[in-house]
């Protein structure tokens, strides 16, 4: 796409933005009118089906110093991608040269009518964290901020002017919540995860990054967790390790999503009936008493994933695993870390002869990954059955 160096918006920036950080250009005797221009998006992005629409600038030190300090104490464990690609993380102009804004948006995701704490307190289900329920969120999030960019492009034809765009949405080095933070979208909570006052934290978060020199949001500078410690004390695995701060390498979603190897047998059987993510601290934060159910239809629960007993999940082979799971986050797992995580779920519920029966069925399975995971499983019961 042909670049156009937009420069001189026709209002001031809202807040503390880096006025250096627009040229002076030949554009800047248009009429572009930069505040008009930035609520026009924000209503165009709620048509596209987002609850909200934030921009900030590209000024990232802060966030920048709490990565930095995060990835020296290892907390990311095989997550290497959050500590490569360099300072593109934090610094969003070297990741698309030339941007000057970034618009955020958020998507709500959490269907209506999900039994979550039945489920949750139920051993003999499989807990499947809510938002890889549906259809995965990349393509959909990403298609409409991508047909946000060309409306933003429409718009400006009339003025013989056109921007350079680019959308992600957790696909590249970016600090979403960060940007999300800085845009107005709500405060980092206790629990890393970034909460709105007015919806909780199910959502999902993803980015435009532009040459445009748009007017900006103020910051949510305030933090509302108070004294609150719900999500400290409620974590299963004891992965918030202070204020903001999560070790991923305690963290259930990283044991069962992002860990190739085996899972830690001090945390396995603190990881309950949890087979895919975790949610844990959001479902004990206050602040979701304000969560919106998702009116998005892809989003809806699949093959009954928000009901399907651990036995069930645990029968299927890999085409089986691969047909359910199309088109879901899920599939990110592959089949034998599936076993291993619903594996590890049959030793935390319940004994039972038919999950004796169930994990016995797996040990000639060719993974060695899985038959460590199932042999600890089948101890597990064992144990329970001699208490009985």
């Amino acid at each position: 796409m042909k670049s156009n160096a937009l420069s001189m918006p026709t209002k001031p920036t809202t807040n503390n933005s880096d006025a250096m950080d627009i040229p002076n250009s030949q554009l800047a005797k248009n009429t572009l009118d930069s505040h008009k221009l930035a609520e026009e998006i924000k209503v165009w992005g709620q048509e596209l089906g987002f609850q909200q629409v934030g921009i900030t600038d590209i000024n990232m030190r802060e966030h920048a110093e709490h990565l930095q300090d995060w990835l020296k104490k290892n907390y990311h464990g095989e997550m290497a991608y959050m500590a490569d690609h360099g300072d593109m993380r934090y610094r969003p102009e070297k990741l698309v040269p030339k941007t000057l804004r970034i618009i955020t948006v958020r998507m709500d995701y959490m269907p209506p009518e999900i039994e979550t704490l039945k489920i949750i307190n139920s051993p003999q289900q499989a807990y499947i964290s809510r938002y890889a329920l549906g259809r995965d969120y990349h393509k959909l999030m990403r298609k409409r901020i991508t047909q946000l960019g060309k409306k933003i492009n429409a718009a400006l034809a009339d003025l013989n002017l056109e921007c350079n765009y680019r959308a992600f949405v957790d696909s590249a080095p970016v600090l979403e919540r960060g940007l999300a933070q800085k845009s107005g979208q709500g405060w980092i909570g206790k629990n890393a995860m970034l909460i709105n006052p007015k919806a909780g934290s199910y959502f999902f978060l993803g980015e435009l990054f532009t040459d445009l020199p748009l007017t900006i949001d103020k910051p949510f500078e305030e933090m509302h967790c108070g004294s609150c410690r719900a999500c400290i004390d409620f974590c299963p695995t004891g992965a918030i390790v202070d204020n903001h701060i999560v070790d991923g390498r305690k963290c259930i979603s990283y044991l069962t999503i992002e860990l190739k190897g085996s899972i830690p047998e001090d945390l396995r059987s603190k990881m309950g009936n949890r087979v895919f993510g975790c949610d844990d601290c959001q479902l004990c934060c206050p602040w979701n008493k304000f969560s919106k159910p998702s009116v998005e239809p892809d989003f809806t629960p699949r093959h009954q994933l928000d009901s399907a007993t651990l036995i069930e999940l645990f029968s299927w082979d890999e085409q089986t695993f691969l047909s359910k799971t199309e088109g879901t986050p899920i599939r990110r797992a592959g089949h034998e870390r599936w076993l291993r995580n619903i594996a590890v779920g049959l030793g935390n519920a319940n004994f039972h002869n038919d999950i004796i029966n169930a994990l016995n069925s797996r040990l000639d399975f060719d993974s060695l990954l899985v038959k460590e995971h199932v042999l600890w499983a089948l101890n597990q019961q064992k144990m329970k059955e001699d208490i009985q």
